[in-house]
């Protein structure tokens, strides 16, 4: 009889990924395949192609003092029809130019990273799980972004914000097929022009940026850091594992598929393009859906590329002993080392 699991196991089995690193290699001539074959497979030409003349423009909503810091609300023109809602977290007092994090969230209310929370249950899951990650990073002492990931909130359907619907992944995704797009993508882009904005407009240090956030925030921390070398350190909670293992055989929504993606390489091969910058894997022992033998196996891999790439011990693996969060102790101590060695360079 027929076992749709079994069928697709085999079929990944069979698989030989045409631009998965082989040891051995040429390190930089891989690297430059790979990452063209990427931003490609992402619908990234496609998308400058279509805004090659849009020049994205910003506008203050409002903002507050806060214990320690400010937060505004910000609204970035990523596509002429596309406001996107960040906000911007600023320490009291900024001297000289500063560390930057942006913090892509996952599939929860994009308010949770910068700290805004709807009612008690959402403070309580907030807290618990350690999801105010942008107001973590502020109270580093770093200028954070905490962006609304496409397809939720302010970006969803109307349709879907009627019906009290958490995203739009699903109408993102079959939209994005049509005409050559994929929702991580169109994330990946959200990202790269907040980092646009973000130097042009903020007293950045550009030697020190980093991207972290958890489950799909780990996604897009993943493919942004992956694809832009300016995020000059990568901490993804949550996410990193292999694609067989994780989104090729758990349900996941809609928002992580990218057509042909095993094809071309595995997830530690797509973390690989990171090498030499600083990156962090962060996950759960208990992450049910992303599962830590799983990506102990992908890390494995991803040693093998940044020992290739002559920095061993620039890649590290913090494992939380709970389950699907994120675990700030596997962040901070890894990026204030980061930054403070980009410092000395």
């Amino acid at each position: 009889m027929y076992q749709a699991s079994s069928h697709y196991a085999t079929l990944y089995r069979a698989l030989r990924p045409r631009l998965a690193w082989r040891d051995g290699g040429d390190f930089p001539a891989w690297r430059a395949q790979l990452h063209a074959a990427l931003v490609e497979a992402l619908g990234l030409p496609a998308m400058a192609q279509d805004l090659a003349d849009h020049r994205p423009h910003a506008e203050r909503v409002d903002g507050e003092t806060c214990d320690g810091f400010v937060r505004e609300r910000w609204r970035l023109w990523v596509e002429p029809t596309v406001p996107l809602p960040f906000y911007l977290l600023k320490p009291l007092a900024v001297g000289g130019r500063l560390p930057l994090v942006l913090t892509p969230h996952g599939h929860n209310h994009p308010p949770i990273y910068a700290g805004v929370v709807a009612d008690e249950a959402e403070r309580r899951s907030m807290l618990d799980g350690q999801r105010d990650i942008a107001v973590q990073a502020v109270r580093e002492g770093y200028l954070a972004i905490a962006p609304t990931t496409r397809a939720f909130g302010e970006t969803r359907t109307e349709k879907d914000q009627r019906d009290g619907k958490l995203s739009s992944c699903r109408t993102a995704l079959m939209h994005g097929l049509l005409v050559g797009r994929t929702p991580i993508g169109e994330r990946v882009w959200d990202m790269q022009r907040l980092l646009d904005w973000a130097l042009a407009e903020l007293p950045v240090d550009a030697k020190r940026v980093a991207i972290t956030g958890n489950s799909g925030g780990g996604t897009v921390s993943l493919f942004a850091a992956a694809v832009d070398p300016r995020f000059t350190a990568a901490a993804p909670g949550c996410y990193f594992n292999t694609f067989a293992g994780s989104i090729g055989s758990i349900h996941h929504c809609d928002c992580n598929y990218i057509p042909g993606i095993m094809r071309l390489a595995e997830m530690a091969d797509i973390a690989g393009l990171c090498a030499p910058r600083p990156f962090r894997v962060i996950a759960g022992v208990q992450d049910e859906i992303f599962p830590i033998a799983e990506t102990r196996h992908a890390f494995a891999q991803l040693q093998r590329i940044y020992a290739a790439a002559g920095v061993a011990q620039a890649c590290s693996l913090h494992e939380g002993d709970g389950g699907h969060r994120y675990y700030s102790a596997g962040a901070w101590p890894f990026l204030r080392e980061a930054f403070a060695q980009a410092s000395r360079a």
